[in-house]
């Protein structure tokens, strides 16, 4: 790390930390954190001229200490008229929040649109962002380690800046974070970072904050985010050959639809997903036999999150190819038929009860418009509140978006820095079938009554 000092109209910005293993675009967007001036109007000035967003630093000869002077505007904010009529675009931008109702997008770091996506798509869960702001805990659990507290960390401050911010946020002390927990999302390509699979993203980030906040929380609240995301499932193992039959148990923070010919729906998907074929040593046979292995869901979530397996690993190839197929997706997605015996027996009671009033879907947080002798109950009806688009032909290369649900309905695109309103109507044509952007990930919310 270099140390320096940077000068922009009247301000100094003293000790200011350029990581030289990054291109100068992310020093940039520490600048544009600071400054309010974009990347691209950023003029700094080094030896040999302007600082370039891919400059290679060994080659620029900045020194420890040394002070750069840089040039550029910040972004205005809009005015509303003093009088006449006042339409959206000539509100303030932050008023201009509150009626579109979108957050801030997240400034692109090169090819990291793939963690772009992933964290729009989970900063619109509210469960998840009252969970990060509890932690840490007054004393550090000794069970967590520094990456993946710096990561949780990383993931609460950035949140809190995306629900503070109008212009677009630079996460770079979360790519950071990451890249330190996670090196393969460090992966270089003559020198340039690479693209990576959103999904590896999700699972990767779940995983470490489910275990920093179960080490810091207590009694129900011990294991919030496999209440907010886990999945339970119990599986029929079989075995033709021998007979032998026995029972499994897992949890997962997804529920996978497979593609192929005769699937058509996210519905006929996962039900295929649900089955699989397995080798495993048979005590009876005394030798290796296939098993097929028939699931169920034995416990639901709040928010339930569906993988397209549209990517796969081509020999000849040598790399991931994707299935284009178009599979159609509801906007409200019933999963009582995917259920084991004991489930649907336990959602029966709620499934009778009366739907919300407004048709809302929200899960209310304790005390809040809910009385608290009142349960909130699960009934195997979930809404969709964001997916995650990948367009491309390959997993290491495309371009990932994130479609989010707002909190009064709306639908904003989240491409990068730029979030676009968007039809409601237009968000379930996101389901393949060619180069348009296509759905990678679903995530759902639960529909639950009080009883």
């Amino acid at each position: 790390m270099l140390k320096v000092s940077v000068k922009w109209q009247k301000e100094v910005f003293s000790n200011m930390e350029i990581d030289t293993t990054q291109p100068p675009y992310v020093f940039k967007c520490q600048l544009y954190d600071l400054t309010g001036v974009p990347p691209e109007r950023q003029k700094i000035v080094v030896k040999g001229g302007l600082l370039k967003d891919d400059a290679d630093w060994s080659k620029v000869g900045i020194k420890e200490g040394q002070k750069l002077m840089m040039m550029g505007t910040a972004d205005e904010i809009v005015k509303a008229p003093e009088k006449g009529p006042i339409f959206a675009e000539d509100m303030p931008e932050e008023e201009q929040v509150v009626a579109v109702g979108h957050s801030a997008g997240l400034v692109n770091l090169g090819n990291t649109c793939y963690m772009n996506s992933t964290l729009q798509c989970l900063h619109s869960v509210p469960e998840l962002k009252s969970a990060l702001i509890q932690y840490p805990p007054p004393v550090r659990s000794n069970t967590v380690d520094q990456s993946s507290h710096s990561l949780t960390v990383a993931t609460r401050e950035l949140f809190n800046e995306l629900d503070k911010n109008v212009r677009p946020v630079a996460p770079v002390r979360f790519l950071t974070a990451l890249r330190s927990k996670y090196p393969q999302f460090a992966q270089l390509h003559n020198g340039v970072y690479m693209q990576q699979d959103a999904e590896e993203c999700w699972t990767q980030l779940l995983f470490t904050l489910s275990s920093a906040l179960r080490s810091s929380g207590s009694g129900e609240d011990a294991d919030a985010l496999k209440k907010f995301f886990g999945i339970d499932l119990v599986g029929r193992v079989h075995c033709p050959e021998s007979g032998e039959e026995s029972m499994e148990t897992e949890s997962v923070y997804s529920l996978k639809c497979h593609i192929s010919q005769e699937v058509n729906h996210l519905h006929e998907g996962l039900k295929r997903g649900l089955k699989s074929e397995l080798e495993k040593s048979s005590p009876s046979l005394g030798r290796s036999a296939v098993y097929t292995k028939d699931s169920r869901i034995n416990d639901l979530p709040r928010y339930l999150t569906v993988q397209f397996v549209r990517f796969f690993w081509k020999r000849e190839t040598n790399q991931k190819a994707k299935i284009l197929r178009k599979v159609d997706y509801p906007l409200s997605l019933d999963v009582y038929d995917l259920c084991s015996d004991d489930l649907c027996k336990r959602l029966e009671v709620p499934r009778r009860g009366p739907s919300n009033a407004s048709g809302d879907s929200s899960v209310s947080a304790p005390g809040e418009g809910t009385p608290p002798e009142k349960e909130k109950h699960l009934t195997g009806i979930y809404d969709l509140v964001a997916v995650l688009t990948h367009k491309g032909r390959s997993a290491d290369s495309g371009h990932y978006v994130a479609w989010v649900k707002q909190e009064n309905g709306k639908w904003i695109q989240f491409d990068d820095d730029n979030p676009i309103p968007q039809r409601e109507e237009d968000i379930t044509r996101l389901s393949g079938g060619g180069d348009w952007h296509m759905a990678y990930i679903c995530m759902y919310r639960a529909r639950d009554i009080s009883i």
